[in-house]
Parts: structure tokens; sequence; C-alpha cells
């Protein structure tokens, strides 16, 4: 994904997480009105601040510092490309597809995946 998208794909992480900005400013130790400076791509993140969002964010920070252009993207294993619920990750298909979309029907799709997991956790309990 471009560069440019990192905003988006943060504030999507920060969704999946079921983070608000406030939780994610506490966690991370950032303030408030630079990580939603970063969301709205009005501000580029340094890679100190990619290294603080990662961890709450659930991005391993060598896939994070890819993405921002810092680093030179890994070739994926194809079993890293398929969706994995469970680390909260989305394929790469479904990612970019869901960044398109309204915040409203992003939340509507993250919310259903979140219960369809705990289903799925539920299911392998029992």
């Amino acid at each position: 994904m471009p560069t440019t998208d990192l905003g988006k794909i943060l504030k999507q992480h920060r969704l999946i997480a079921g983070l608000t900005l406030r939780q994610l400013s506490a966690t991370s130790g950032l303030s408030l009105s630079h990580l939603g400076r970063i969301e709205r791509r009005e501000r580029f993140p340094s890679a100190r601040t990619l290294r603080k969002v990662a961890e709450p964010l659930g991005f391993e920070e060598g896939k994070l510092f890819s993405l921002a252009g810092y680093l030179s993207p890994r070739p994926s294993a194809p079993e890293e490309r398929t969706t994995d619920y469970n680390n909260g990750r989305l394929d790469p298909y479904v990612d970019h597809m869901l960044s398109q979309e309204p915040v409203e029907v992003q939340r509507t799709v993250i919310s259903i995946l979140n219960i369809l997991k705990s289903i799925a956790r539920t299911a392998r309990e029992n």
C-alpha cells in the first residue's frame, strides 16, 4: 500500500483494536492531537512514533516501518497473506477494500468480524 495511506491504515487498525484516540494516546504516550493529525494525514509519523503505536495497534514494528516506507517490504510467505483473525490482522485485499469505505461501514464490518472471532473462539473452547 502506498505510504500516503498510512494514516488511514493506522486509524483502521485502531478501530479493529477497539481503541479510541484517547486510549491510544494513553497507551502510547503520544498526544491526542498528534495522533489525530497522523490519522487525518496532516502529519507523517516518525520512526519513534511508529515504534510507540506498533504494539497497541497489533503491528510488528518491521511491518509498520515497511508500510511507512522506512524499510523495504519483505516478501510474505503464502500463509502470512491469509486472513488471521486470531491476531487481529486482515487479508491485505480485505484491508485495502475496507480502507476505501466510510468510517461507519468500517466500524460495522469490524464489529461483525469481532462477533465472528468471538463465535470461533467459543467453538474452539467447546
